[in-house]
């Protein structure tokens, strides 16, 4: 499919591009190569062609849920400049 110069530019405004004059043919031929190298691609069978293995259908070797550290909050919360309650008191930010 080869694509003139109009056609350029009009793709060009719809995506919001702006293309200089002067590169307007040069971006025409290279996308035209591109679409039709495309149109190639869709020619070819590929009926006998078995699909590539799936990361997603890999299954994952978990480990267990357990707790694996002891707490330690309180010795964490002896450095913290203001605790309440257990929990971390911060500077008010929005009035």
């Amino acid at each position: 499919m080869a694509l003139k110069p109009g056609d350029l530019r009009n793709i060009a405004h719809l995506a919001r591009l702006h293309i200089e004059d002067d590169s307007i043919d040069r971006y025409a031929d290279d996308l035209s190569s591109i679409l039709e190298l495309v149109d190639q691609m869709n020619r070819v069978d590929s009926s006998g062609v078995k699909p590539l293995a799936n990361p997603l259908d890999a299954t994952q070797r978990l480990r267990d849920d357990e707790v694996t550290e002891i707490d330690e909050r309180e010795k964490f919360q002896q450095l913290a400049p203001d605790v309440e309650q257990g929990l971390y008191r911060v500077p008010r930010v929005i009035e």
